[in-house]
């Protein structure tokens, strides 16, 4: 497991006693350095390589059933971020839970929700993960400790934070992964979170999954601070940036977030340095980059890419195994999709369901 390295503060401060510039704020905190990335055995470059590649093989399909009008309503792709997701959920243990916004589709299959399930999700039919309700955005799994999906930018914060609150009252060491974007990073709820949170010091690992563009404005032009892992400054949260185009290095962030959280030391932000390929959403040209600069990143940075090279490189995989593992992905991907045109629709009925806890009244004596 990672190493925490902590730096003492130079100066130790009483109740009353204000820090007088943001460089003496710093200074009062626990100092990160993004450790060095995992290495990785032979058994997990495959896992990594196949997880990831599912979600790509399946957010193509989504797309493309998209297009042929299979899917209504908002579909979000998470093509190009794929290692931020997988690398994260190999440093978690059972319990641990798991909070995004409304790019989750990605979130949803490294969790180990079916194939199958969230693809009839997304095309609105009973055999979805909330049958046929919830559509791209809202699709949530109790077994699989996945609480949504959720479509108001930045609503997901509270409620992750309030899940870690939730391990904290009951005595659990189970942490609360609470993934948002550089776009949500912006909205005020997410600082009313922060604060509770260190307050509290509660188990959050705050991920915020910078992707460059929010929804379609450059972080540069939205944000006066745009080093993110910042961002829990004043609220005395620590902040790690990461490479999140490289799945050990996001896997090795998460080890050293989940020692912290699960110590007691409270909430930690770890800043995914990422990318997508594709648009905001499906209705999104993404007019406000070039072509060149999503080109030399799918050339130079691809998280599937990476691993693969390592796999052919260091484990002596050839080309046609890696094809294989690849037709493998697709045969679950043609099949989910199958399943996910012909099923049936949910009875009108179900617009009556699931609106209230079913809570069985208590016995009295």
């Amino acid at each position: 497991m990672a190493t925490i390295k902590q730096k003492k503060p130079a100066a130790e401060y009483g109740d009353a006693a204000v820090p007088d510039s943001a460089a003496d704020i710093v200074r009062t905190l626990e100092h990160f350095d993004a450790p060095a990335p995992s290495e990785f055995t032979r058994d997990e470059e495959l896992s990594a390589y196949r997880d990831m590649l599912l979600i790509r093989r399946f957010e193509e399909k989504a797309g493309q059933l998209y297009g042929m009008g299979f899917i209504g309503g908002f579909c979000h792709l998470y093509i190009g971020q794929e290692a931020v997701v997988v690398g994260m959920q190999m440093a978690l243990k059972e319990g641990d839970q798991v909070i995004t916004g409304y790019r989750d589709h990605g979130h949803m299959l490294a969790t180990g929700m079916e194939s199958r399930g969230v693809m009839a999700e997304l095309t609105g039919r009973r055999g979805g993960y909330s049958r046929g309700k919830g559509g791209s955005m809202h699709m949530f799994s109790k077994e699989k400790k996945f609480f949504g999906g959720h479509g108001i930018v930045g609503a997901q914060v509270p409620i992750g934070t309030g899940l870690a609150f939730a391990n904290r009252y009951n005595g659990t060491d189970a942490i609360s992964l609470t993934y948002f974007g550089d776009g949500a990073s912006n909205q005020g709820q997410v600082y009313e979170s922060f604060n509770m949170a260190s307050l509290w010091k509660l188990p959050v690992v705050y991920i915020i999954e910078n992707n460059r563009y929010a929804m379609g404005t450059s972080v540069s032009r939205a944000s006066a601070e745009t080093n993110f892992a910042h961002r829990g400054l004043s609220f005395k949260i620590p902040g790690i940036q990461v490479d999140g185009m490289d799945v050990r290095a996001v896997k090795a962030a998460g080890d050293l977030a989940a020692a912290h959280c699960r110590s007691g030391a409270g909430p930690i932000i770890l800043e995914m340095m990422t990318y997508r390929y594709r648009g905001h959403s499906m209705s999104d040209p993404a007019k406000y980059r070039s072509r060149d600069e999503v080109q030399k990143m799918r050339s130079d940075h691809d998280p599937i890419e990476q691993v693969k090279q390592r796999l052919i490189e260091a484990h002596g995989l050839s080309d046609d195994e890696l094809k294989a593992m690849d037709k493998k992905v697709r045969d679950i991907v043609a099949d989910a999709a199958d399943y996910a045109q012909n099923d049936r629709e949910p009875d009108p009925a179900e617009l009556w369901t699931d609106i209230y806890a079913d809570i069985a009244p208590q016995a009295t004596k």
